[in-house]
């Protein structure tokens, strides 16, 4: 593998975060630290969080653009513009063919992970290796380790119901493919993660377990140190527009849960009305066989039942294998960007001890040390991350939900366009009857 250092990506984030050699990377060089070459958060982001971010996509059509004839069109719309995108991209990563392998103690899956790319960090234009979730999991501790000052995507929960949810099968195993494809995709996207090394070692390395040996990394420890440090200094206070954006993440996820829960019981009233719906469409088909005059109109209102049937179940397995992992996704996404928060305010915390220590410094005029200014550096750092991470959050966020909320839309339109076309085929059975009389 190149050593060389990683291009920026021609169309995502400020390139000069990657490029910047980060305080937080565990290095004892003074030039690693700061500078003239320290971009200000300010210009970084000169897009800041307005209230217009701070709510729930409501998945409208934004202001000064046409309304679209359908929801399929819109959908389509989003679709090409994900085409565009991805046209500037050097690295397409993706997940399938799951396979289940039984061995003596344990029974796992393991995922095909395909990797086709043109940048030099890669010795190969493709790659292709079988990895299981814990495989996943190593990657997202490794990346949290390593870019402590970065929003990590999230991995779909590994929890799983004993005799409630069937791990091993198709149902599950293909919900928790999507899951992984779009995590590996989410890493892919982001200019700065994309180009970790331990990135490269799980898209590459052909046996993971060596790397996976590995001790506790150097960031680790350092991370360890900023707690002990800042153990006993209570924070002032976040500047706003991170208190924003705290406030923000605590509203949204308490809104999802909600929303996720009463899903949950929806689905599972709509799986009780199925079981009743089946249970009530042949009794209608065995009552035709009493009947003269009546038997065909009968047979025809099983027929309907059997119909309304299939399409409540296609209703119920569309929210529960794409609605509810968009909503999960998504909690947990809060949940993660508040942990950056919580270790951003470390940082800021140990800035302001040390600032204190030195003010209680009787010294005419107290030189700032070296590791303030360092300290200094690693605060600068995270606030600058942390805003870009959250500005591109919001804009996947917001495409996500548009497409998600669109597609529910159709779901629904089309069972009860299925409903309305099965009962409408009764009513000529029913008017020649009457037309005989």
């Amino acid at each position: 593998m190149s050593g060389g250092p990683p291009k920026a990506l021609p169309s995502t984030g400020p390139h000069s975060l990657r490029d910047m050699p980060h305080p937080l990377a565990g290095s004892s060089s003074e030039e690693a630290v700061g500078g003239d070459s320290t971009p200000s958060p300010d210009l970084l982001m000169a897009r800041s969080f307005g209230d217009k971010d701070l709510i729930l996509p409501n998945g409208g059509t934004p202001a000064g653009t046409s309304s679209p004839a359908s929801s399929s069109s819109l959908l389509n719309r989003l679709q090409l513009d994900d085409d565009i995108d991805g046209e500037t991209r050097d690295l397409f990563v993706t997940v399938d063919d799951p396979k289940k392998h039984v061995c003596t103690m344990e029974t796992y899956i393991t995922y095909r992970i395909t990797t086709k790319s043109t940048r030099v960090e890669f010795d190969l234009p493709e790659y292709s290796v079988r990895r299981r979730y814990q495989d996943f999991d190593w990657l997202r501790n490794k990346l949290e380790e390593s870019q402590p000052t970065h929003l990590i995507p999230p991995l779909p929960e590994k929890f799983v119901v004993k005799g409630v949810v069937d791990r091993f099968s198709e149902e599950f195993v293909e919900t928790r493919r999507k899951a992984l494809d779009k995590f590996l995709k989410r890493i892919t996207d982001h200019p700065v993660l994309s180009f970790n090394e331990h990135f490269n070692v799980f898209l590459t390395a052909k046996d993971l377990n060596a790397y996976k040996k590995q001790g506790m990394a150097l960031l680790t420890r350092v991370g360890e140190s900023v707690k002990h440090v800042t153990g006993g200094y209570k924070l002032r206070s976040r500047p706003l527009e991170f208190a924003a954006i705290g406030d923000y993440l605590d509203t949204f996820a308490l809104k999802l849960g909600t929303i996720d829960r009463i899903a949950q019981r929806i689905i599972k009233e709509e799986i009780e009305y199925l079981v009743e719906l089946r249970e009530y469409g042949p009794v209608y088909s065995t009552w035709s066989a009493l009947e003269g005059e009546l038997a065909q109109p009968l047979e025809g209102v099983s027929a309907c039942i059997g119909n309304c049937s299939t399409a409540l179940e296609e209703l119920t397995d569309d929210m529960t294998e794409d609605f509810l992992p968009v909503l999960r996704e998504y909690i947990l996404y809060s949940d993660s960007m508040k942990n950056v928060l919580k270790k951003r305010d470390q940082v800021q915390a140990e800035y302001e001890a040390k600032l204190e220590a030195v003010a209680l410094r009787k010294e005419d005029r107290p030189k700032v040390p070296a590791d303030v200014e360092k300290c200094q550096d690693r605060m600068e750092c995270f606030n600058a991350d942390l805003k870009a991470d959250m500005e591109r959050w919001q804009n996947n966020k917001r495409q996500d939900f548009r497409q998600l909320l669109m597609g529910m839309a159709d779901k629904n339109i089309q069972y009860y366009e299925k409903c309305l076309m099965a009962w409408e085929s009764i009513i000529p059975l029913l008017q020649e009857k009457q037309e005989a009389k």
